[in-house]
């Protein structure tokens, strides 16, 4: 059995809107691919159009969806029929039978019970190979290229062969309006005749008649023109065969992978490289290669065409915590790529990335790109050219003057005048002067890094700033106002309003830079571990006067009972870990078993809450290898200890037992780590 077909992914998809249960789809992909593929089963559902438990299979999608928060973009369906073609998705599904399809990272194969068609798909990196057998079917073959009510235009070319054209399909984020996705999809077999039909009004479906029953399509897009899509088709699907294409994506997924190699229970085993997939599909490539071998990129917000890779559908709120520290471990060969991405994200809009998708759309408090440069800078990772880039764009972005509705950091000049954001100014004030200070901490680390030790140590004391927000007679961080007054009244179990995805014991101890000074606020070790003992005791109530509705963190915190530490969204990520920082690792090795054993699986349904891009896949692989990283932009990993019972790090010619590594340690260096 390879490592790759221990993966389900469709773990996490057993999730609705009001429930989460990961909100993941099952991508078959390459790892970080330009372009994903889904099946869509009940598009009724808006971004929730994929569950494991339906049973109609209204096509696959073309699909960039980071997250049904997020919406997708860049879409369009496929689907064979038959004699007839249907366009509206409560006319043209089919049944299945789950137990005769396959899903993998590297193949999608479905039989359509309607259409009596065998459907299979293998992806790369900017399109996929489609293998249709409808020979059980007695009626004439149609392929239907099905568009969403976008701007839209499909043709079918000359040679009889190649269908091209565009659409402008978008959910969230700001685009430029005529920002397209082009495609060219071609067949293996003639095509007999065209059929096309209204998608709402502003796109028209198209079906083409082929000659042959069984035939092949191989697709591929381009952000930047039809001529590219189909130098993007020749390139990675000329002269290919379907199981070529197959083994080729199975062979890429081996390898990462097998650079882990656990010894476990199979349910952790299966959980693990489900995981250890979930953490590389995204971010995802938004580059290609032209003729003369360069990479290019399209701006969406101006559709400038510009020389560079780009990356998107990374929210760094989310990934910093766990998504990076993982690569630079496992995968450090394209940091450096990714970087440069979002370096080249800053150079076309002015100010850094804060979720992406493909443009900003400025979800989340903080700017905190600056802990994945920070951590990737400290590791020594990145090229001398693009460190130097690193500490321009994060000093630049921290002296961005926003209006508060866009990126960068908000509400600057009270931040840099009070030493802390006024609730009365900015909503989420607290997570965003928390986030501010362990920003100006990361931006320490960087220009430490490349010698600006002025910069550095001024920043370093600004990210001291935490400390304004703390009451001594509460213990919680509480939001002030330009006067300096706490907010009143406080009240421990309200979420929303001046925190974000939680309230003052989710966020209070988002101090990763600095949890000793943390800790001294409360007097000291010892008490600041009895503040973290009352978390874990304290039921899981909440309040939503901060909200206008109760919002699905909540059900899901209460679901899963440990205490206040709602393990299923990220300010609560390092909360298990920090009896082993302070020195107690049994302590959070106890808490982190139960976490793993009870609310994390392989299964349609394994994950507590949002998987998020990787990062709760990354934080259960951390947690079961046992080392976790507090605080990205150090050196360091905290020991909690291992919940495996072996572990080798196989990149290139290394070969390093990580379980020896943390063996007996409190923590451990990454250089020392990895070598």
């Amino acid at each position: 059995m390879k490592y790759v077909d221990l993966v389900n992914i469709q773990q996490g998809t057993d999730s609705v809107r009001r429930f989460s249960r990961g909100n993941t789809l099952p991508l078959v992909c390459l790892p970080n691919a330009m372009n994903m593929f889904a099946p869509q089963t009940d598009s009724s559902r808006g971004p929730w159009y994929y569950h494991p438990n339906d049973r109609s299979f209204e096509g696959v999608r073309l699909t960039h969806q980071p997250s049904p928060w997020a919406g997708d973009f860049s879409y369009i369906c496929f689907l064979p029929q038959n004699d007839k073609l249907y366009v509206d998705p409560a006319l043209r599904w089919s049944g299945f039978r789950p137990e005769n399809s396959v899903l993998k990272p590297y193949l999608m194969e479905y039989y359509l019970l309607r259409y009596k068609t065998l459907f299979r798909l293998a992806p790369t990196e900017r399109g996929a190979i489609m293998s249709i057998d409808a020979t059980e079917n007695e009626k004439r073959p149609i392929f239907s290229i099905i568009p969403f009510n976008f701007t839209t235009e499909i043709s079918v070319e000359d040679d009889k062969r190649t269908v091209s054209g565009f659409t402008c399909s978008y959910t969230e984020a700001p685009f430029k309006d005529d920002f397209k996705t082009y495609f060219v999809l071609e067949f293996d077999c003639d095509i007999d005749g065209v059929t096309t039909m209204e998608v709402g009004d502003k796109a028209q479906a198209l079906g083409v008649y082929l000659t042959e029953k069984k035939y092949t399509v191989k697709v591929a897009s381009s952000y930047i023109s039809v001529e590219q899509a189909k130098l993007n088709l020749k390139t990675e699907l000329g002269g290919k065969a379907f199981d070529d294409v197959m083994f080729n994506a199975k062979e890429k997924w081996e390898e990462l992978l097998s650079r882990i190699q656990i010894s476990s229970d199979d349910k952790k085993t299966k959980t693990f490289y489900s995981c250890l997939y979930r953490a590389f599909v995204f971010p995802n490539k938004f580059y290609e290669i032209a003729s003369d071998g360069k990479p290019y990129h399209v701006v969406p917000q101006t559709n400038e065409i510009k020389e560079g890779v780009s990356y998107t559908n990374n929210g760094f709120w989310d990934t910093y915590r766990t998504v990076y520290s993982l690569y630079s471990i496992v995968r450090p060969e394209i940091i450096n790529e990714i970087v440069e991405g979002y370096l080249n994200v800053y150079d076309d809009t002015g100010v850094l990335p804060r979720w992406l998708t493909p443009s900003e759309v400025n979800y989340m408090p903080g700017t905190l790109i600056e802990a994945v440069f920070a951590d990737v800078i400290i590791k020594d990772l990145l090229s001398e050219n693009n460190k130097k880039r690193v500490y321009k764009s994060v000093i630049a972005n921290s002296e961005f003057q926003t209006d508060g509705k866009r990126v960068a950091r908000k509400c600057k000049d009270e931040y840099e005048t009070l030493g802390y954001v006024p609730y009365d100014k900015c909503l989420e004030s607290v997570n965003e002067t928390l986030d501010s200070a362990y920003g100006d901490f990361c931006v320490s680390v960087i220009a430490k890094c490349v010698g600006e030790n002025e910069i550095a140590e001024k920043f370093l004391q600004r990210s001291k700033n935490y400390s304004n927000l703390f009451d001594v007679k509460t213990g919680f961080m509480r939001p002030k106002h330009t006067d300096g007054s706490f907010k009143e009244p406080f009240d421990c179990f309200d979420w929303g309003c001046d925190y974000t995805e939680g309230g003052a014991w989710q966020n209070s101890f988002a101090v990763p830079h600095d949890y000793i000074g943390l800790a001294n606020l409360y007097g000291g070790k010892e008490k600041f571990l009895n503040k973290i003992n009352e978390l874990f005791a304290t039921p899981p109530y909440y309040t939503v006067n901060g909200y206008p509705l109760e919002i699905h963190e909540m059900a899901e915190m209460a679901a899963v009972d440990f205490g206040q530490c709602a393990i299923s969204n990220q300010p609560s990520f390092h909360i298990p870990f920090m009896y082993a920082e302070f020195g107690e690792p049994e302590k959070s090795k106890a808490i982190v078993k139960t976490m793993v054993d009870t609310v994390f699986s392989y299964e349609n349904g394994g994950f507590p809450g949002d998987e998020d891009n990787g990062t709760m896949a990354c934080w259960y692989i951390f947690a079961t290898l046992g080392f976790y990283p507090t605080c990205p932009g150090k050196i360091d990993y905290t020991i909690s200890g291992t919940l495996l019972n072996g572990a080798t790090l196989c990149v290139g010619d290394k070969r390093v037992d990580l379980l020896e590594k943390i063996k007996d340690k409190i923590k451990i260096n990454y250089f020392d780590l990895i070598k």
